[in-house]
């Protein structure tokens, strides 16, 4: 039995949950972080040292951090289509999956929490207009990559797109008009159409 604590409003749980049912597995989910707490519990710390969400056990490994855990259960499950097979397509797939985390994921943060998680009468609205003049640019540069082929990592869907497709149902939730990108757009929207996605990508944000 796979276990995994987080709650469902987490963009990094959401990734997990994604990873999980494309490869049909059987999850068991115990709510955590955010209003159910838990995280900083003795238990839990033992475990997970960082004190985030996700993390996940499976038959007695433990393993926190989402991306990690994405990768973990593409490989483990390689047979789901999900884990590229060659060491150049994995790594262009590993590439974008660090891009999301160490330069998509902070460019749009603030917009995100000024919105989504602030009252309106806290907001701080430069926080929110340099978040999205730092996220713009990068929303071209998937744009640019997604003209050349249909997914990420190429003409198939792998890891490297459910965190980068977690970041832009993200963004696309935003109450923001947004740009026309036609290649993004329709990446998104052949996510957004995959049976695994459901329950994940048409969520609101929270």
């Amino acid at each position: 039995m796979l276990r995994l604590w987080g709650r469902p409003t987490s963009i990094n749980v959401r990734k997990v949950l994604w990873t999980a049912q494309e490869l049909g597995l059987t999850l068991q989910r115990t709510d955590a972080g955010g209003q159910f707490g838990l995280v900083r519990e003795p238990d839990y710390l033992r475990q997970n040292p960082n004190g985030l969400v996700p993390m996940i056990e499976d038959d007695g490994y433990v393993l926190w951090e989402s991306n990690a855990i994405v990768r973990y259960l593409c490989a483990r499950h390689s047979g789901g289509g999900l884990y590229p097979d060659t060491i150049p397509a994995r790594f262009v797939a590993e590439q974008w999956m660090d891009w999301q985390q160490t330069t998509l994921n902070p460019a749009g943060r603030d917009a995100f929490v000024q919105w989504v998680r602030t009252p309106a009468a806290e907001r701080d609205e430069a926080r929110i207009v340099q978040s999205i003049a730092a996220t713009e640019p990068l929303l071209d540069l998937l744009d640019a990559q997604l003209e050349r082929q249909p997914f990420l990592a190429g003409d198939r869907f792998t890891m490297a797109d459910i965190p980068a497709g977690c970041e832009i149902h993200r963004w696309y939730g935003l109450p923001r008009e947004r740009t026309p990108r036609p290649h993004l757009d329709r990446w998104f929207q052949a996510l957004c159409d995959r049976p695994g996605a459901r329950g994940v990508l048409d969520q609101p944000l929270g």
